[in-house]
């Protein structure tokens, strides 16, 4: 296996107007992987897809897909690369499996060999028995898993996913987390941007946090929590036990215990996870609390997002030239 990344970015700059949507992103994937990006609405991740699969071009910077420079070599490098869109790009008034042969012909494919892949991928996208109904009476997640087909018919080394599973059914985007993962044990990379947390948990082997413009953080989902410091321990009270439980945990803990009034709960870091458990216990025991749960668990991605960024990722944040300083200044000084 090659060590050379398959995906580079280095130092790529896009601006619409006074908006700075990339700020000298910079980023590497290795082959074989999935990578996820995450970002809020607004953050930069489908304008750094747009350039990394030659839709947009940067203002300055380089980027690079399979050892192809993307903005010197367009044609080239749109045959190592497949892309899938926020929105299923298909025809309604077609079948699914002349959805996908339209998109081989595109690759310049003959005709018989245009079906041919058609076949294969739609059978590798477990839609073979749906392949010669109209897409128009496809459900929402059968039309992503299209959309999927055609993004493959070109045997892709890399895979562009931008949300790919925004707007469908829980039971949809289950199905087409165990398709992306198949796709990777068959040697495809793919760089998939979400905003669901949970998402990139699940299948992301490496994980970048980008926000206005600037890739805030980069590491694997476990070594990204666990520059947080280690376990959480959360404790879920009466309202009227609130003000005691944060008194007799405070003891326990050099920071200040946190307190979420929607979910009745609060919560402070456990330094030796277990024993700061059953401190946790005496100590609400020692001041007449029963809780109504306590449990210790790891931190999660959200709260990753919420430390390198300062809001959540569900948040919309509108990209200033003035907050973007700021957050340089930050990671300049660190």
């Amino acid at each position: 296996m090659s060590s050379q990344p398959i995906v580079r970015a280095e130092g790529v700059v896009k601006t619409f107007g006074d908006v700075r949507a990339l700020d000298g992103v910079s980023l590497e994937v290795e082959r074989g992987i999935i990578y996820g990006l995450l970002g809020p609405n607004g953050a930069g991740k489908t304008t750094l897809i747009r350039v990394l699969t030659t839709l947009l071009q940067p203002d300055s910077g380089r980027a690079e897909v399979a050892g192809i420079d993307v903005q010197g070599d367009p044609v080239g490098a749109r045959g190592k690369l497949g892309l899938a869109g926020q929105f299923a790009a298909v025809d309604d008034y077609q079948t699914g499996r002349e959805n996908v042969e339209m998109v081989a012909r595109l690759y310049n494919l003959s005709a018989s060999d245009a079906a041919r892949r058609a076949d294969e991928v739609l059978e590798r996208i477990h839609l073979s028995d749906a392949a010669d109904r109209l897409v128009r009476t496809y459900s929402g997640g059968m039309r992503r898993r299209l959309d999927l087909a055609a993004s493959l018919v070109g045997r892709p080394d890399v895979l562009f996913l931008d949300e790919p599973t925004t707007g469908i059914d829980p039971r949809s985007r289950l199905d087409l987390w165990n398709l992306i993962q198949d796709l990777v044990e068959g040697g495809t990379t793919i760089l998939l941007t979400s905003q669901y947390l949970d998402e990139a948990d699940r299948l992301a082997s490496r994980i970048g946090v980008i926000d206005q413009g600037v890739l805030v953080t980069e590491g694997t989902p476990v070594e990204l929590k666990s520059a947080l410091g280690g376990d959480v321990i959360e404790v879920h009270v009466n309202d009227a036990d609130c003000s005691e439980g944060r008194r007799a945990l405070a003891s326990l803990s050099d920071e200040e215990p946190t307190y979420d009034e929607a979910a009745g709960m609060l919560a402070i870091p456990a330094t030796d996870g277990a024993a700061t458990l059953l401190r946790v216990v005496r100590a609400l025991d020692d001041a007449g609390i029963t809780p109504n749960d306590v449990a210790l668990r790891k931190p999660t991605l959200d709260e990753v997002f919420m430390a390198v960024t300062g809001h959540t990722a569900e948040s919309v944040a509108e990209p200033t030239e003035g907050s973007k300083k700021k957050r340089r200044r930050e990671r300049s000084a660190q």
